[in-house]
C-alpha cells in the first residue's frame, strides 16, 4: 500500500506540481493542505485573513455573499497554481458561474471577501525572508499608437528575449482574454493611451501569462518580516510560500492598512523566483543550499 501511495503522489506531483520544492514534513504538508486550515491557524494566533467559509451547497455561498457583500472569491479548498480561483466577483450571476467552474477542481469550496491591492509571494524561513514577489495578471501598457494585439506581441518578444519561459509564459490571445478585455470597452484592435496599463486576466497566476516583480527586502517593515517569520512558526515549517494582499504594498505597515493572509504553500514554487519580468533578479543559492541540508524521510509520501 505504501508502495502504491508513492507512485500516485509521485504521478500528482509530476502532473500538478511539477518544480514545486519538497522541504517539508508529511505533518506539516497534511497541517496546511486545505486553504480552510490554513486560515483557522490565521484566526487562532491573530493574523489578518479575509472573513469567508467551506461550502459544499452553492446557495450556502450565495447566503454569504447576501451577507457580507461583493467582491468576493470563490476557490477549491484544495488546489494550487490559482487553479479553480475567480476573484473579483462583483454580482450574483457571476457567483454562481464561479461556483460551478472551481467544483469542477474540488468538490469543497471556499468564499472569502475580496482585497484589491497588491498580491505578493513571501518565501520564508522561521528566521529568514528568502525571497518576495509582486505576482501581477498579465497586462500590457499603451504607448498611444500599437493596438493591443500588437502590445501583446511586442511583450512576448521582450519575454523571449529575457529568457523567461517556461516559467514565465508568453500572453495568449485567448477566448477568456477576448472576454476580459470586453469587460472594460476594449478589444485586440484598441489602442490603448500612452502610459495606459490594460488588464489582460484577471488571475495572477503564471499559465496565463502573469509576470513577477523582485520587492527589494530592504524596504520591508521589521513588523511585516516579523509576521511572515511568525506564520512559518505556527505551522513549524521549514519553508513555506505565504500568499498575502496589501491594500497599500508590502513596504508599509500590515498595522497600517486592510491585509489579508490568503493561504500557505508547504510545497512552493521556487522557479518564479529566479525568472522576474521586474526588479533584480536575487541569487539565494545559499539559502536553498542549506535547505537541501535537511533530511525529509517522508517527502515523497502524500
Amino acid at each position: 500500500m505504501k508502495k502504491l501511495k508513492a507512485l500516485i503522489y509521485a504521478w500528482i506531483s509530476e502532473k500538478y506540481m511539477h518544480g514545486c520544492s519538497s522541504y517539508n514534513s508529511l505533518d506539516v504538508r497534511k497541517s496546511c493542505r486545505s486553504k480552510a486550515q490554513g486560515r483557522a491557524v490565521f484566526a487562532e494566533n491573530d493574523v489578518p485573513h479575509a472573513r469567508g467559509m467551506v461550502f459544499t451547497w452553492p446557495w450556502v455561498a450565495h447566503r454569504f455573499a447576501s451577507q457580507y457583500g461583493f467582491p468576493v472569491v470563490v476557490k477549491p479548498n484544495v488546489s494550487g497554481y490559482s487553479r479553480g480561483s475567480y476573484f473579483p466577483i462583483n454580482s450574483f450571476g457571476e457567483l454562481w458561474r464561479a461556483i460551478f467552474l472551481a467544483k469542477l477542481w474540488w468538490p469543497t469550496t471556499i468564499i472569502e471577501q475580496y482585497l484589491q491591492g497588491a498580491n505578493y509571494r513571501v518565501l520564508a524561513t522561521d528566521h529568514h525572508m528568502i525571497s518576495v514577489i509582486r505576482r501581477y495578471p498579465p497586462f500590457v501598457v499603451g504607448d498611444g499608437s500599437s493596438t493591443i494585439d500588437q502590445l501583446i506581441d511586442e511583450e512576448n518578444k521582450v519575454r523571449q528575449e529575457m529568457n523567461l519561459h517556461p516559467v514565465i509564459f508568453p500572453i495568449k490571445k485567448s477566448d477568456q482574454v477576448v472576454r476580459h478585455l470586453a469587460k472594460h470597452k476594449f478589444n485586440l484592435d484598441s489602442i490603448p493611451e500612452k502610459g495606459q496599463n490594460v488588464e489582460l486576466f484577471h488571475r495572477v497566476a503564471l499559465a496565463p501569462g502573469g509576470v513577477v516583480e523582485i520587492i527589494d527586502q530592504t524596504t520591508i517593515p521589521d513588523e511585516n518580516r516579523e509576521l511572515f517569520q511568525r506564520v512559518v512558526k505556527m505551522f513549524d515549517a521549514n519553508v513555506f510560500g505565504i500568499d498575502v494582499i496589501f491594500e497599500k504594498g508590502i513596504e508599509t505597515s500590515y498595522r497600517d492598512q486592510k491585509c489579508i493572509f490568503i493561504e500557505v504553500n508547504s510545497r512552493p514554487y521556487m522557479d518564479m523566483h529566479h525568472f522576474p519580468r521586474f526588479g533584480c533578479k536575487e541569487d539565494f543559492s545559499a539559502d536553498l543550499a542549506e535547505l537541501d541540508k535537511i533530511e525529509i524521510e517522508d517527502k515523497h509520501i502524500f
